[in-house]
C-alpha cells in the first residue's frame, strides 16, 4: 500500500474510532440524567384510580389549565384535594418507597388518641431510649426525667425526635405493639402500599410507603385537634435537664418543616397549616404538606427529589401547592383518596360485620373527641377542613369545615 494512502487511512480510521468512542459516551451522559430520574420497574397498586398505577405523570388538563411547575425532580408526588379526595395530578403514585420521617405520621394518627390527656406524665428510663438508631434526629430526652405527652409529641413534630417516638411507643406497649397497631391502621386506611418495620421511619430495607399513602396519613391525622396542632407549631419549649438544687430549665425546639418556619431560599409558604418531612440518606427528603387558600385546601406529597438545588423538597412542593390552587375546576381528576373502610358501606343489602360496625364506632368516637370544645384567636376562622364525616350511607369520606385548619397556630411558641 503507498505511502500516501496509507496515511489517509489511518487517519480516517481514528476519525471513525473517534465517533465511535464519542456516541457512546453521549449516551451514557443521557444514561447518568436519566439516573436522576428511576422509574418504578414493576406494576403499582391501582388503589384510588387506575391512572394512578400508572409510571410516570399523569396529568388531565382542561381549557385554560396552568401547566405543571417545571423541573420536577422527585421520584413520587402527588397533588389532591383534601375535602373532596379528588387526585389533580400524581407522578408514580404508588411506588413503594422508603418514608423517612414523614412515616411518623401515621405513628402519630395511630397511637396520639390513645395517649391521653395531653399532661399525662412519664419518667423516662434507660431502656426506652436504648433501641433508638444510630444517627437518629433526636430532642433531647433524657432518662431518668419526666415529661408529659404534650411534651413528647411536639418533640416528635417539631424536631422529629426518634427519642420522643420510641418513649411514646413503650407508653402505647412498647415498639412492637405499636408496629403492629401502625400497619393495621394503614391497612384500615386502605394504605397499602405501606409496610412498617419501626415507628419512626428509621431506615429498613422492608420498610416503605408511598406518595399517596403519606397523602392518606396526613388527611386522617388532621382530622385530629391535636395532630392539627403539633403540625402547625413553629417552636416551643421544651424541658431541658433537671440539676439537683437548681430549677429544672427548658429549651427552645424549632420546627424543621420550612415551609412553616422559612429558611435561607425558602419563605413560608402562605396557608401551611403542617404537615410533615422527612430525611435519610436512603430515603432521601420526602415531605407532605397541606395548605390552604381562598377556601380550598390541599394536600401535597413530595418524596426524594433528584435536583441538587437547596431544600429542594419544600421548593417542588410549593411549586405543586401554587400549581394545584390555580388549576382548581381547570383539570379533571386522575384519581381520588380512598376513605377508610370503615367509612365504606357493603355493597347491596349485606349487613356490615360485627368488626366492620366496631370499627365504624370507633371512627365516629374519635372524630367527636377531636372535635374542639370552642374556638378561640389562635383557631382561625377559615372555613377550612378538619372534621371528616362519615357518611355511611353514601359511603362518602369528607373533610368537616367545621374545623377550621390553625394558620396562626404555627406562629405561636408552644409551652
Amino acid at each position: 500500500m503507498p505511502a500516501l494512502k496509507k496515511t489517509v487511512m489511518t487517519v480516517l480510521s481514528a476519525a471513525l474510532l473517534s465517533v465511535c468512542v464519542v456516541s457512546p459516551a453521549g449516551a451514557a451522559d443521557k444514561d447518568k440524567t436519566d439516573d436522576k430520574q428511576p422509574m418504578p420497574t414493576g406494576p403499582m397498586s391501582t388503589v384510588g384510580g387506575e391512572r394512578l398505577g400508572r409510571i410516570g405523570t399523569q396529568v388531565d388538563p382542561g381549557p385554560g389549565a396552568p401547566a405543571l411547575p417545571k423541573d420536577l425532580s422527585a421520584r413520587s408526588w402527588i397533588v389532591a384535594d383534601a375535602e373532596n379526595g379528588q387526585v389533580l395530578a400524581s407522578h408514580n403514585a404508588h411506588w413503594r418507597l422508603a418514608p423517612a420521617s414523614t412515616l411518623k405520621m401515621l405513628f402519630a394518627d395511630t397511637v396520639l388518641p390513645a395517649l391521653q390527656p395531653k399532661t399525662l406524665t412519664h419518667r423516662v428510663t434507660e431502656e426506652e431510649l436504648a433501641d433508638v438508631g444510630e444517627g437518629s434526629s433526636l430532642v433531647g430526652v433524657k432518662e431518668d426525667h419526666t415529661y408529659t405527652v404534650h411534651d413528647l409529641w411536639l418533640g416528635v413534630f417539631l424536631q422529629s425526635g426518634n427519642d420522643a417516638v420510641h418513649v411514646l411507643s413503650e407508653m402505647y406497649g412498647g415498639v412492637p405493639a405499636t408496629v403492629a397497631a401502625m400497619q393495621r391502621h394503614a391497612e384500615e386506611l386502605q394504605a397499602l402500599d405501606t409496610t412498617v418495620v419501626s415507628p419512626d421511619g428509621y431506615d429498613s430495607p422492608d420498610q416503605v410507603s408511598s406518595a399517596y399513602d403519606l397523602t392518606l396519613f396526613a388527611r386522617s391525622g388532621m382530622q385530629k385537634a391535636d395532630f392539627r396542632e403539633y403540625a402547625a407549631t413553629a417552636t416551643a419549649t421544651f424541658p431541658g435537664e433537671q440539676k439537683k438544687g437548681k430549677k429544672r430549665g427548658s429549651f427552645e425546639i424549632r420546627n424543621t418543616n420550612r415551609l412553616i418556619t422559612g429558611d435561607i431560599g425558602v419563605e413560608p409558604y402562605k396557608g401551611i397549616a403542617g404537615v410533615k418531612n422527612g430525611y435519610t440518606s436512603h430515603a432521601g427528603n420526602t415531605f407532605t404538606g397541606i395548605a390552604e387558600r381562598d377556601g380550598k385546601v390541599l394536600l401535597v406529597t413530595v418524596m426524594n427529589p433528584s435536583s441538587e438545588e437547596s431544600h429542594a423538597v419544600y421548593k417542588e412542593a410549593a411549586h405543586l401547592l401554587d400549581w394545584g390552587f390555580s388549576a382548581g375546576g381547570k383539570v379533571t381528576p386522575v384519581g381520588e383518596l380512598v376513605p377508610p373502610k370503615s367509612a365504606v358501606v357493603a355493597k347491596g343489602s349485606e349487613p356490615a360485620s360485627g368488626a366492620d360496625k366496631t370499627a365504624q364506632r370507633k371512627h365516629a368516637a374519635a372524630a367527636a373527641a377531636a372535635a374542639p370544645a370552642g374556638s378561640t384567636g389562635v383557631w382561625t376562622a377559615l372555613s377550612v377542613t378538619g372534621g371528616v364525616l362519615l357518611v355511611l350511607a353514601a359511603g362518602v369520606f369528607l373533610v368537616n369545615r367545621r374545623w377550621p385548619l390553625p394558620d396562626l397556630v404555627r406562629r405561636l411558641p408552644r409551652r
